[in-house]
């Protein structure tokens, strides 16, 4: 399973983003899709999630903000970043739990990850 993350970049604080993420391999099923954030010297955190029947969860500082949403015919999952901060700063991984056709049980996989950088 390939997970090829797009939409990384630098903006201004205010402005918007739009991250997507392809997945690709031998997939049978994808309950859970998900954007995480790490900044240097810190864990890897929630940003954003998304499972098979649509239900999303959010961290409290991207409320209201960030929109994600997937594509299960195309399998990807995308993220809109709105009033962005800098805070919002950081590494943004794509991540699945899927089973595939060598894996019967969930699994996690992680994308490899796109720079986010908003300025002041």
């Amino acid at each position: 399973v390939q997970l090829q993350a797009y939409g990384g970049g630098l903006v201004q604080a205010g402005g918007s983003l739009r991250l997507s993420c392809a997945i690709s391999g031998s997939v049978s099923s994808i309950s859970v899709m998900g954007w995480y954030r790490q900044t240097p010297g810190k864990a890897r955190e929630l940003v954003a999630g998304v499972t098979n029947i649509g239900r999303t969860n959010y961290a409290d500082s991207v409320k209201g903000r960030f929109t994600i949403s997937r594509d299960n015919a195309k399998n990807t999952v995308n993220l809109q970043m709105n009033s962005l901060k800098p805070e919002d700063t950081g590494v943004y991984y794509c991540h699945v739990v899927a089973v595939t056709t060598a894996r019967a049980q969930p699994y996690n996989y992680w994308g490899q990850g796109t720079q986010v950088t908003v300025s002041s």
